[in-house]
């Protein structure tokens, strides 16, 4: 926030594990604190990236942040800390950008900018990508491997 202030980080969602007081405070950051899924999707189209800046730390290690997959779905590109199970199954989408530390997170939002404005690519490459996560996808290869195990 400090060397892009002509960016806006609009955050959403609860402050947890952190005293809201040791926040980063800046004019361009805004921290609008929890909503409701209904709201979400509001928040979300007026977004030209999305961002998931998660410290790297125990609590961290091997989480699964469903916001990935929702932030595709609305057509999002997303930059994220390197998260291993972000990493692990988007690393190479070219529609999720992994950065570690100040500078590389900087570059993939700048990255992410100019290559969601090919928005066509993006939501083709995004469908692609959540297409092999729908519970359909998931019972298809449950199945096969049970009749496989029979």
């Amino acid at each position: 926030a400090e060397k892009r202030p002509e960016w806006q980080f609009v955050l959403v969602g609860p402050v947890v594990k952190i005293d809201p007081a040791d926040l980063p405070q800046r004019d361009n950051i805004h921290y609008l604190g929890g909503k409701t899924y209904d709201e979400l999707p509001r928040y979300l189209s007026g977004w030209d990236v999305a961002i998931m800046p998660f410290a790297m730390n125990e609590s961290t290690r091997f989480i699964s942040p469903t916001k990935t997959p929702e932030y595709l779905a609305g057509g999002c590109p997303v930059v994220s800390t390197p998260i291993k199970d972000v990493v692990r199954t988007y690393g190479d989408t070219e529609i999720v950008y992994i950065a570690d530390g100040p500078d590389a997170f900087i570059a993939s939002v700048d990255k992410a900018l100019v290559d969601g404005q090919d928005r066509d690519r993006l939501l083709k490459t995004a469908d692609e990508i959540l297409g092999d996560m729908s519970w359909d996808h998931t019972w298809a290869l449950m199945k096969e491997k049970m009749q496989c195990a029979m």
